[in-house]
Protein backbone atom coordinates (compact mmCIF):
# COMPACT_ATOMS: atom_id res chain seq x y z
CA UNK A 1 0.00 0.00 0.00
CA UNK A 2 1.49 3.39 -0.99
CA UNK A 3 1.87 6.19 1.54
CA UNK A 4 -1.37 8.15 1.94
CA UNK A 5 -0.86 11.90 2.00
CA UNK A 6 -3.57 14.04 3.53
CA UNK A 7 -5.71 16.24 1.31
CA UNK A 8 -3.74 19.37 2.16
CA UNK A 9 -0.38 17.66 1.79
CA UNK A 10 -1.46 16.49 -1.66
CA UNK A 11 -2.55 20.02 -2.56
CA UNK A 12 0.80 21.38 -1.40
CA UNK A 13 2.53 18.81 -3.58
CA UNK A 14 1.00 20.18 -6.79
CA UNK A 15 -0.12 23.78 -6.20
CA UNK A 16 0.99 27.26 -5.23
CA UNK A 17 -1.09 29.52 -2.95
CA UNK A 18 -4.15 27.31 -2.54
CA UNK A 19 -7.25 29.30 -1.53
CA UNK A 20 -10.19 27.35 -0.13
CA UNK A 21 -13.60 28.08 -1.59
CA UNK A 22 -16.58 28.98 0.59
CA UNK A 23 -19.17 26.27 0.87
CA UNK A 24 -22.81 26.17 1.92
CA UNK A 25 -23.55 25.39 5.56
CA UNK A 26 -26.10 22.59 5.65
CA UNK A 27 -28.09 21.93 8.78
CA UNK A 28 -29.33 18.45 9.54
CA UNK A 29 -30.88 16.67 12.45
CA UNK A 30 -28.90 14.76 15.06
CA UNK A 31 -26.80 11.97 13.51
CA UNK A 32 -27.51 12.99 9.92
CA UNK A 33 -30.41 12.37 7.52
CA UNK A 34 -30.97 8.78 8.76
CA UNK A 35 -30.52 9.60 12.45
CA UNK A 36 -27.78 6.95 12.46
CA UNK A 37 -26.83 6.50 16.08
CA UNK A 38 -23.26 7.63 16.74
CA UNK A 39 -22.79 9.32 13.35
CA UNK A 40 -22.21 12.78 14.85
CA UNK A 41 -19.61 11.33 17.19
CA UNK A 42 -17.86 9.60 14.28
CA UNK A 43 -17.68 12.86 12.37
CA UNK A 44 -16.33 14.66 15.41
CA UNK A 45 -13.59 12.08 15.86
CA UNK A 46 -12.71 12.31 12.17
CA UNK A 47 -12.48 16.10 12.45
CA UNK A 48 -10.19 15.85 15.49
CA UNK A 49 -7.97 13.33 13.72
CA UNK A 50 -7.65 15.18 10.39
CA UNK A 51 -8.31 18.83 11.14
CA UNK A 52 -11.02 18.81 8.44
CA UNK A 53 -14.78 19.03 8.86
CA UNK A 54 -15.63 17.06 5.70
CA UNK A 55 -14.08 14.52 3.35
CA UNK A 56 -13.20 17.03 0.60
CA UNK A 57 -11.24 20.25 0.47
CA UNK A 58 -12.10 22.48 -2.50
CA UNK A 59 -10.39 25.62 -3.68
CA UNK A 60 -8.42 27.39 -6.39
CA UNK A 61 -4.69 27.54 -7.05
CA UNK A 62 -2.13 27.74 -9.80
CA UNK A 63 -0.48 24.56 -11.01
CA UNK A 64 2.74 25.47 -12.80
CA UNK A 65 1.19 28.81 -13.71
CA UNK A 66 -2.30 27.68 -14.79
CA UNK A 67 -5.20 28.50 -12.49
CA UNK A 68 -7.62 25.68 -11.73
CA UNK A 69 -10.27 24.52 -9.31
CA UNK A 70 -8.91 21.69 -7.18
CA UNK A 71 -10.85 19.06 -5.27
CA UNK A 72 -8.83 17.01 -2.77
CA UNK A 73 -10.28 14.10 -0.84
CA UNK A 74 -9.28 13.52 2.77
CA UNK A 75 -9.27 9.75 3.21
CA UNK A 76 -8.73 10.11 6.95
CA UNK A 77 -12.21 11.62 7.25
CA UNK A 78 -14.49 8.58 7.22
CA UNK A 79 -12.56 6.94 4.42
CA UNK A 80 -12.99 9.91 2.07
CA UNK A 81 -16.60 8.89 1.69
CA UNK A 82 -19.20 10.99 -0.09
CA UNK A 83 -22.11 12.32 1.91
CA UNK A 84 -24.66 15.10 1.52
CA UNK A 85 -22.27 17.81 2.71
CA UNK A 86 -19.59 16.43 0.40
CA UNK A 87 -22.03 16.85 -2.48
CA UNK A 88 -22.67 20.45 -1.44
CA UNK A 89 -18.98 21.27 -1.59
CA UNK A 90 -18.43 19.48 -4.88
CA UNK A 91 -21.34 21.31 -6.48
CA UNK A 92 -20.01 24.65 -5.23
CA UNK A 93 -16.56 23.84 -6.67
CA UNK A 94 -17.92 22.89 -10.10
CA UNK A 95 -20.12 25.99 -10.14
CA UNK A 96 -17.10 28.18 -9.38
CA UNK A 97 -15.21 26.50 -12.22
CA UNK A 98 -17.98 27.29 -14.70
CA UNK A 99 -18.46 30.86 -13.48
CA UNK A 100 -14.74 31.62 -13.74
CA UNK A 101 -13.91 29.47 -16.79
CA UNK A 102 -11.43 27.27 -14.92
CA UNK A 103 -10.44 23.62 -15.45
CA UNK A 104 -11.12 21.14 -12.65
CA UNK A 105 -8.54 18.83 -11.08
CA UNK A 106 -9.82 16.12 -8.73
CA UNK A 107 -7.27 14.52 -6.38
CA UNK A 108 -9.27 11.47 -5.38
CA UNK A 109 -8.92 9.14 -2.40
CA UNK A 110 -12.25 7.64 -1.42
CA UNK A 111 -13.86 4.41 -0.38
CA UNK A 112 -17.24 5.31 -1.88
CA UNK A 113 -20.56 6.55 -0.55
CA UNK A 114 -21.18 7.06 3.19
CA UNK A 115 -23.25 4.23 4.66
CA UNK A 116 -24.46 6.32 7.61
CA UNK A 117 -26.40 8.47 5.14
CA UNK A 118 -27.75 5.58 3.07
CA UNK A 119 -29.40 6.44 -0.24
CA UNK A 120 -29.03 10.14 0.50
CA UNK A 121 -25.27 9.64 0.21
CA UNK A 122 -25.53 7.48 -2.90
CA UNK A 123 -27.66 10.11 -4.61
CA UNK A 124 -24.74 12.53 -4.40
CA UNK A 125 -23.21 10.65 -7.32
CA UNK A 126 -26.01 11.97 -9.50
CA UNK A 127 -25.24 15.49 -8.35
CA UNK A 128 -21.56 15.02 -9.15
CA UNK A 129 -22.36 13.55 -12.58
CA UNK A 130 -24.64 16.48 -13.39
CA UNK A 131 -22.01 19.02 -12.37
CA UNK A 132 -19.38 17.22 -14.43
CA UNK A 133 -21.65 17.31 -17.48
CA UNK A 134 -22.24 21.05 -17.04
CA UNK A 135 -18.49 21.69 -16.87
CA UNK A 136 -18.02 19.52 -19.97
CA UNK A 137 -20.73 21.43 -21.85
CA UNK A 138 -18.99 24.68 -20.89
CA UNK A 139 -15.90 23.49 -22.78
CA UNK A 140 -13.72 23.17 -19.69
CA UNK A 141 -11.22 20.39 -19.04
CA UNK A 142 -11.48 17.92 -16.18
CA UNK A 143 -8.49 15.98 -14.86
CA UNK A 144 -8.38 13.29 -12.21
CA UNK A 145 -5.52 11.96 -10.11
CA UNK A 146 -6.24 8.55 -8.60
CA UNK A 147 -4.73 8.27 -5.14
CA UNK A 148 -4.96 5.30 -2.82
CA UNK A 149 -7.70 4.13 -2.72
CA UNK A 150 -10.06 5.27 -5.46
CA UNK A 151 -13.07 3.00 -5.37
CA UNK A 152 -16.84 2.96 -5.57
CA UNK A 153 -18.81 5.93 -6.82
CA UNK A 154 -15.86 8.30 -6.54
CA UNK A 155 -14.05 6.24 -9.18
CA UNK A 156 -17.20 5.87 -11.29
CA UNK A 157 -17.88 9.64 -11.38
CA UNK A 158 -15.03 12.04 -10.66
CA UNK A 159 -12.36 9.50 -11.63
CA UNK A 160 -13.42 7.55 -14.68
CA UNK A 161 -15.53 10.46 -15.95
CA UNK A 162 -12.58 12.85 -16.27
CA UNK A 163 -11.07 13.84 -19.61
CA UNK A 164 -7.58 12.80 -18.53
CA UNK A 165 -7.03 10.22 -15.79
CA UNK A 166 -3.65 9.98 -14.04
CA UNK A 167 -2.85 7.62 -11.19
CA UNK A 168 -0.24 7.28 -8.47
CA UNK A 169 1.87 4.11 -8.47
CA UNK A 170 0.35 1.18 -6.61
CA UNK A 171 -2.92 2.96 -5.87
CA UNK A 172 -5.92 0.70 -5.34
CA UNK A 173 -8.37 1.61 -8.12
CA UNK A 174 -11.62 -0.12 -8.96
CA UNK A 175 -15.37 0.09 -8.59
CA UNK A 176 -15.31 -2.67 -5.99
CA UNK A 177 -13.47 -1.89 -2.76
CA UNK A 178 -11.30 -4.49 -1.06
CA UNK A 179 -14.05 -5.62 1.32
CA UNK A 180 -16.76 -6.19 -1.25
CA UNK A 181 -14.93 -8.04 -4.03
CA UNK A 182 -15.70 -11.65 -4.91
CA UNK A 183 -13.75 -14.20 -2.95
CA UNK A 184 -10.52 -15.08 -4.70
CA UNK A 185 -10.53 -11.98 -6.93
CA UNK A 186 -7.07 -11.14 -8.24
CA UNK A 187 -5.94 -8.04 -6.32
CA UNK A 188 -3.65 -7.05 -9.19
CA UNK A 189 -6.74 -6.26 -11.28
CA UNK A 190 -7.69 -3.49 -8.85
CA UNK A 191 -4.59 -1.33 -9.23
CA UNK A 192 -3.65 1.85 -11.03
CA UNK A 193 -1.32 -0.11 -13.28
CA UNK A 194 -4.09 -2.53 -14.25
CA UNK A 195 -6.45 0.32 -15.08
CA UNK A 196 -3.86 1.89 -17.37
CA UNK A 197 -3.24 -1.47 -19.07
CA UNK A 198 -7.00 -1.87 -19.58
CA UNK A 199 -7.37 1.59 -21.12
CA UNK A 200 -9.39 3.03 -18.22
CA UNK A 201 -6.65 5.47 -17.16
CA UNK A 202 -4.04 7.35 -19.17
CA UNK A 203 -0.81 7.06 -17.17
CA UNK A 204 0.80 6.23 -13.85
CA UNK A 205 2.70 9.26 -12.52
CA UNK A 206 5.21 9.25 -9.67
CA UNK A 207 4.35 11.79 -6.93
CA UNK A 208 7.57 13.67 -7.60
CA UNK A 209 6.48 14.22 -11.22
CA UNK A 210 2.84 15.01 -10.48
CA UNK A 211 3.06 18.81 -10.34
CA UNK A 212 5.02 19.02 -13.60
CA UNK A 213 2.70 16.55 -15.33
CA UNK A 214 -0.46 18.30 -14.21
CA UNK A 215 1.03 21.63 -15.20
CA UNK A 216 1.74 20.37 -18.70
CA UNK A 217 -1.75 18.95 -19.11
CA UNK A 218 -3.39 22.14 -17.87
CA UNK A 219 -1.32 24.29 -20.22
CA UNK A 220 -2.22 22.11 -23.18
CA UNK A 221 -5.92 21.73 -22.43
CA UNK A 222 -6.58 25.43 -21.80
CA UNK A 223 -5.31 26.76 -25.13
CA UNK A 224 -8.15 26.83 -27.68
CA UNK A 225 -7.52 27.98 -31.25
CA UNK A 226 -9.73 28.36 -34.29
CA UNK A 227 -6.88 28.04 -36.80
CA UNK A 228 -6.18 24.68 -38.47
CA UNK A 229 -2.95 22.91 -37.57
CA UNK A 230 -0.43 23.25 -40.41
CA UNK A 231 0.63 19.91 -41.91
CA UNK A 232 4.12 18.78 -40.85
CA UNK A 233 6.89 18.98 -43.41
CA UNK A 234 7.89 15.64 -44.94
CA UNK A 235 10.82 13.96 -43.27
CA UNK A 236 11.52 11.46 -46.05
CA UNK A 237 11.32 11.67 -49.83
CA UNK A 238 10.66 15.05 -51.45
CA UNK A 239 10.27 13.93 -55.08
CA UNK A 240 6.95 12.46 -56.13
CA UNK A 241 6.92 8.77 -57.19
CA UNK A 242 7.00 7.97 -60.90
CA UNK A 243 4.57 5.06 -60.67
CA UNK A 244 1.91 3.63 -58.40
CA UNK A 245 4.07 0.66 -57.50
CA UNK A 246 6.97 2.96 -56.61
CA UNK A 247 4.61 4.80 -54.26
CA UNK A 248 3.72 1.48 -52.61
CA UNK A 249 7.35 0.46 -52.20
CA UNK A 250 8.28 3.82 -50.68
CA UNK A 251 5.39 3.71 -48.23
CA UNK A 252 6.28 0.17 -47.15
CA UNK A 253 10.00 0.84 -46.79
CA UNK A 254 11.30 0.20 -43.26
CA UNK A 255 13.58 3.23 -43.69
CA UNK A 256 10.67 5.63 -44.18
CA UNK A 257 10.00 8.07 -41.28
CA UNK A 258 7.20 6.96 -38.98
CA UNK A 259 4.72 8.76 -36.76
CA UNK A 260 7.02 9.00 -33.75
CA UNK A 261 9.59 10.94 -35.80
CA UNK A 262 6.94 13.29 -37.15
CA UNK A 263 5.56 13.98 -33.68
CA UNK A 264 9.04 14.59 -32.26
CA UNK A 265 9.80 17.08 -35.02
CA UNK A 266 6.43 18.85 -34.90
CA UNK A 267 5.87 19.37 -31.16
CA UNK A 268 8.00 21.11 -28.55
CA UNK A 269 6.18 19.24 -25.79
CA UNK A 270 3.32 16.78 -25.71
CA UNK A 271 1.28 14.60 -23.37
CA UNK A 272 -0.30 11.31 -24.39
CA UNK A 273 -3.69 9.87 -23.63
CA UNK A 274 -3.98 6.10 -23.56
CA UNK A 275 -6.86 3.70 -23.87
CA UNK A 276 -10.37 3.61 -25.23
CA UNK A 277 -12.18 3.57 -21.84
CA UNK A 278 -13.76 0.30 -22.96
CA UNK A 279 -11.06 -2.10 -21.81
CA UNK A 280 -8.56 -1.77 -24.64
CA UNK A 281 -5.36 -0.11 -25.80
CA UNK A 282 -3.51 -0.09 -29.11
CA UNK A 283 0.17 0.82 -29.37
CA UNK A 284 -0.40 1.36 -33.08
CA UNK A 285 -2.36 4.55 -32.45
CA UNK A 286 -0.61 7.46 -30.71
CA UNK A 287 -2.98 10.08 -29.32
CA UNK A 288 -2.54 13.17 -27.20
CA UNK A 289 -1.99 16.92 -27.12
CA UNK A 290 1.13 18.88 -27.94
CA UNK A 291 2.51 22.40 -28.32
CA UNK A 292 3.32 23.57 -31.85
CA UNK A 293 4.39 27.13 -32.66
CA UNK A 294 3.05 28.36 -29.34
CA UNK A 295 -0.40 26.77 -29.43
CA UNK A 296 -2.00 23.45 -28.62
CA UNK A 297 -2.71 20.84 -31.28
CA UNK A 298 -4.30 17.46 -30.61
CA UNK A 299 -2.95 14.49 -32.52
CA UNK A 300 -4.02 10.99 -33.51
CA UNK A 301 -1.29 9.14 -35.38
CA UNK A 302 -1.15 5.67 -36.85
CA UNK A 303 2.24 3.97 -36.62
CA UNK A 304 2.24 1.75 -39.71
CA UNK A 305 0.55 -1.30 -38.20
CA UNK A 306 -2.95 -2.61 -38.72
CA UNK A 307 -5.09 -0.47 -36.40
CA UNK A 308 -7.02 -2.31 -33.68
CA UNK A 309 -10.57 -1.41 -32.58
CA UNK A 310 -9.19 0.07 -29.36
CA UNK A 311 -7.00 2.37 -31.44
CA UNK A 312 -9.97 3.73 -33.35
CA UNK A 313 -11.98 4.23 -30.17
CA UNK A 314 -9.05 6.07 -28.57
CA UNK A 315 -8.75 8.32 -31.63
CA UNK A 316 -12.47 9.07 -31.54
CA UNK A 317 -12.17 9.93 -27.84
CA UNK A 318 -9.25 12.27 -28.64
CA UNK A 319 -11.06 14.04 -31.50
CA UNK A 320 -14.22 14.60 -29.47
CA UNK A 321 -12.28 15.96 -26.51
CA UNK A 322 -10.32 18.34 -28.74
CA UNK A 323 -13.54 19.44 -30.40
CA UNK A 324 -15.15 20.19 -27.06
CA UNK A 325 -12.14 22.20 -25.88
CA UNK A 326 -11.77 24.08 -29.18
CA UNK A 327 -8.35 22.63 -30.00
CA UNK A 328 -7.37 21.87 -33.64
CA UNK A 329 -6.56 18.28 -34.55
CA UNK A 330 -3.74 16.75 -36.59
CA UNK A 331 -4.09 13.18 -37.81
CA UNK A 332 -1.24 11.16 -39.32
CA UNK A 333 -2.43 8.34 -41.57
CA UNK A 334 -0.20 5.29 -41.85
CA UNK A 335 -1.73 1.84 -41.83
CA UNK A 336 -2.04 -1.08 -44.25
CA UNK A 337 -5.63 -1.16 -43.03
CA UNK A 338 -7.78 -2.00 -40.07
CA UNK A 339 -7.02 -5.20 -38.19
CA UNK A 340 -9.17 -7.92 -39.73
CA UNK A 341 -8.55 -10.95 -37.51
CA UNK A 342 -11.34 -12.71 -35.66
CA UNK A 343 -10.51 -11.02 -32.36
CA UNK A 344 -10.77 -7.59 -34.00
CA UNK A 345 -14.24 -8.51 -35.22
CA UNK A 346 -15.23 -9.67 -31.74
CA UNK A 347 -13.99 -6.33 -30.38
CA UNK A 348 -16.26 -4.41 -32.74
CA UNK A 349 -13.94 -3.31 -35.56
CA UNK A 350 -16.75 -1.96 -37.73
CA UNK A 351 -18.36 0.03 -34.94
CA UNK A 352 -14.99 1.42 -33.83
CA UNK A 353 -14.13 2.62 -37.35
CA UNK A 354 -17.60 4.12 -37.68
CA UNK A 355 -16.97 5.97 -34.42
CA UNK A 356 -13.93 7.72 -35.90
CA UNK A 357 -15.71 8.55 -39.15
CA UNK A 358 -18.45 10.11 -37.04
CA UNK A 359 -16.06 12.03 -34.80
CA UNK A 360 -14.24 13.57 -37.77
CA UNK A 361 -17.48 14.34 -39.60
CA UNK A 362 -19.01 16.03 -36.55
CA UNK A 363 -15.92 17.99 -35.49
CA UNK A 364 -16.39 21.75 -35.38
CA UNK A 365 -12.70 22.26 -34.64
CA UNK A 366 -10.46 22.16 -37.74
CA UNK A 367 -8.90 18.79 -38.61
CA UNK A 368 -5.71 18.50 -40.66
CA UNK A 369 -4.49 15.17 -42.06
CA UNK A 370 -1.10 14.18 -43.40
CA UNK A 371 -0.70 10.79 -45.07
CA UNK A 372 2.85 9.75 -44.18
CA UNK A 373 2.90 6.15 -45.39
CA UNK A 374 0.32 3.57 -46.31
CA UNK A 375 -3.27 4.65 -46.68
CA UNK A 376 -5.03 1.33 -46.59
CA UNK A 377 -8.73 1.55 -47.39
CA UNK A 378 -11.40 2.61 -44.89
CA UNK A 379 -9.16 1.88 -41.93
CA UNK A 380 -7.02 4.81 -43.05
CA UNK A 381 -9.75 7.01 -44.51
CA UNK A 382 -11.57 7.14 -41.15
CA UNK A 383 -8.87 9.49 -39.82
CA UNK A 384 -8.68 11.68 -42.93
CA UNK A 385 -10.13 15.19 -43.00
CA UNK A 386 -12.44 15.36 -46.06
CA UNK A 387 -11.28 18.83 -47.13
CA UNK A 388 -7.82 19.18 -45.59
CA UNK A 389 -5.79 16.04 -46.31
CA UNK A 390 -2.18 16.27 -47.44
CA UNK A 391 0.09 13.49 -48.74
CA UNK A 392 3.86 13.16 -48.50
CA UNK A 393 5.88 11.94 -51.51
CA UNK A 394 6.51 8.59 -49.79
CA UNK A 395 2.86 7.74 -49.26
CA UNK A 396 -0.06 6.28 -51.12
CA UNK A 397 -3.81 6.01 -50.52
CA UNK A 398 -5.87 3.22 -52.03
CA UNK A 399 -9.31 1.72 -51.90
CA UNK A 400 -7.55 -1.63 -51.48
CA UNK A 401 -4.02 -2.97 -51.52
CA UNK A 402 -2.82 -3.59 -55.10
CA UNK A 403 -2.15 -7.27 -54.34
CA UNK A 404 -5.68 -7.79 -53.08
CA UNK A 405 -7.17 -5.86 -55.99
CA UNK A 406 -5.24 -8.08 -58.40
CA UNK A 407 -6.55 -11.22 -56.69
CA UNK A 408 -10.15 -9.99 -56.62
CA UNK A 409 -9.97 -9.13 -60.32
CA UNK A 410 -8.57 -12.63 -60.98
CA UNK A 411 -5.46 -11.24 -62.61
CA UNK A 412 -2.12 -13.06 -62.56
CA UNK A 413 0.30 -11.98 -59.79
CA UNK A 414 2.66 -10.34 -62.31
CA UNK A 415 0.01 -7.68 -62.93
CA UNK A 416 0.19 -6.27 -59.39
CA UNK A 417 2.40 -3.38 -60.47
CA UNK A 418 0.20 -2.35 -63.38
CA UNK A 419 -2.88 -2.65 -61.17
CA UNK A 420 -1.25 -0.25 -58.71
CA UNK A 421 -0.96 2.24 -61.53
CA UNK A 422 -4.57 1.79 -62.58
CA UNK A 423 -5.75 2.48 -59.03
CA UNK A 424 -4.15 5.95 -59.18
CA UNK A 425 -2.84 5.91 -55.62
CA UNK A 426 0.15 8.28 -55.90
CA UNK A 427 0.04 11.62 -54.02
CA UNK A 428 -0.18 13.52 -57.32
CA UNK A 429 -3.01 11.24 -58.46
CA UNK A 430 -4.92 11.97 -55.28
CA UNK A 431 -4.45 15.71 -55.82
CA UNK A 432 -5.72 15.48 -59.40
CA UNK A 433 -8.73 13.50 -58.18
CA UNK A 434 -9.47 16.23 -55.63
CA UNK A 435 -8.81 13.97 -52.63
CA UNK A 436 -5.53 15.28 -51.22
CA UNK A 437 -3.05 18.12 -51.48
CA UNK A 438 0.62 18.40 -52.25
CA UNK A 439 2.40 21.73 -52.09
CA UNK A 440 5.71 23.09 -53.36
CA UNK A 441 5.83 25.31 -50.28
CA UNK A 442 5.63 22.38 -47.88
CA UNK A 443 7.10 19.67 -50.08
CA UNK A 444 9.86 21.11 -52.29
CA UNK A 445 10.06 19.36 -55.63
CA UNK A 446 6.45 18.18 -55.70
CA UNK A 447 4.91 21.09 -57.52
CA UNK A 448 1.74 22.71 -56.25
CA UNK A 449 -1.31 20.45 -56.48
CA UNK A 450 -4.54 21.15 -54.65
CA UNK A 451 -7.96 19.57 -54.94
Amino acid sequence: MPDRLSARATLALVTDEFAELPHPARRSGPDGPLAWQGYDASRARAADRTGEDESVVCGTARVEGTEAVLIAFEFGFLGGSLGERTGDRLQAAYTHARDHRLPVVALIATGGSRMQEGMVALAQLQRVARQSVLVREAGLAQLAVLRDPTTGGGWATLGAGADVVLALPGAQVGFAGSRVRPAGADPAAYTAEAQVAAGAADAVVHPGELRRTLGRWLRLLTGPSAEPAPPPRPLGATVLPASGWEAVLRARSPQRPRAQEYLDAYFTERAAIGGDRCGGTDDGMLCGFGAHAGRTVAYAAQTGTATRPAGYRTAARLIRLADRLGIPVLTLVDTPGAASDAEAERQGAGAAIADVFGAVAAARTPVTTLVIGEGGSGGALALAAPDNTWATPDSYFSVIAPELATAILKRPPEEVQSTAGQLRIRPQDLAELGLARTSERLFPGTGDRRP
